[in-house]
Order: structure tokens, then sequence, then C-alpha cells
């Protein structure tokens, strides 16, 4: 039965490739898959001239890229997502599993942050969409680490090892 079933999808897989498909409604097609031909004529036509955006726009929902897309606008319009004053302080540095790594300049911003947290997320959900940041995590500047990687040795650190 599992033999029948992989040898039927193997010859549709080989039919399909037989055939030149052509994307149904498509840029100068007429929505048959026929191709459009001549003058386009004084009325808005697939084949006319579109706005770049138009066409990033149309890339990115048939690519299904919209959850990236908006996530990149948080790491990329940061300033116009959560404001001059908050941009000014603080910087995302990363966004896993709709959870939000923000860092602040100074620690009692980072502690203003924290009590920010609910409207900056609203702001986050009306720029970029519901659901693309769920959870905020904020911490203070980081202080400089000896530790070079994921594994290390109890002790002192570098100083045992100076003069």
């Amino acid at each position: 039965m599992a033999r029948a079933v992989l040898d039927a999808a193997l010859s549709r897989r080989q039919a399909a490739a037989r055939t030149r498909r052509t994307p149904a409604g498509g840029a100068g097609t007429d929505g048959s898959g026929r191709r459009l031909r001549g003058y386009s004529g004084p009325g808005p036509d697939p084949r006319d001239p579109q706005p770049l955006s138009a066409v990033l726009n149309r890339l990115v929902k048939a690519r299904g890229w919209q959850q990236p897309a908006a996530e990149a606008t948080v790491f990329g319009a940061w300033e116009r997502v959560v404001g001059a004053e908050v941009a000014q302080h603080s910087r995302p540095v990363k966004l896993e599993n709709g959870e939000l790594t923000v860092e602040a300049r100074s620690t009692a911003w980072a502690t203003q942050l924290r009590l920010l947290a609910g409207s900056l997320l609203k702001q986050i959900a009306q720029e970029v969409g519901h659901n693309v940041v769920r959870k905020l995590h904020i911490h203070g500047p980081a202080a400089p680490s000896w530790q070079k990687g994921p594994r290390r040795v109890r002790g002192r650190g570098p100083r045992d090892t100076y003069g």
C-alpha cells in the first residue's frame, strides 16, 4: 500500500515537471494563465510599471516573510517603534520566540523601562503587529567579563596570573 502511494506521488511529480506552468493572475497574464499581448490601453494593467514598495509587499506576502520582516522592523526602526527618548537610552539586543531582550544605557533607565514595559509592548504591537513581541526582558549595561566561552574554570580569574 505504501509502495502504491509512493508510485502515485512520483508519477504526479513527473507529470508536473513535464507541463510548464505559468502563475495564474501573475504579471502579464489575464488570470487564466494566457500571456497578454499588445497595447495595454488607457486603464490599469498588470504590465504597467509598479512602485517598488508594492512589488516588495507582494513578494514578502507570496514568500511568507511577514514574521521575519516584522521582527526586522523592531531592530531597524527602533526609534520609530518606541519613541526618540526611549530609543536614545536603550537598544534591542535579540528577539527569540517572541521575547525581546532590551539593553538600557544605565541601571536607572533599565528600571524606568521595566515600569514602562506594558506600554512599550502596546507600542511595538501597534507598529509591527501583534504576537511579534510577547514579552520584554530588560537589563542594564553589561559589565566587562573575562569569560570567553561556554566553559570556564572557577577561581579568581586573570588576577592570579599578574605579577
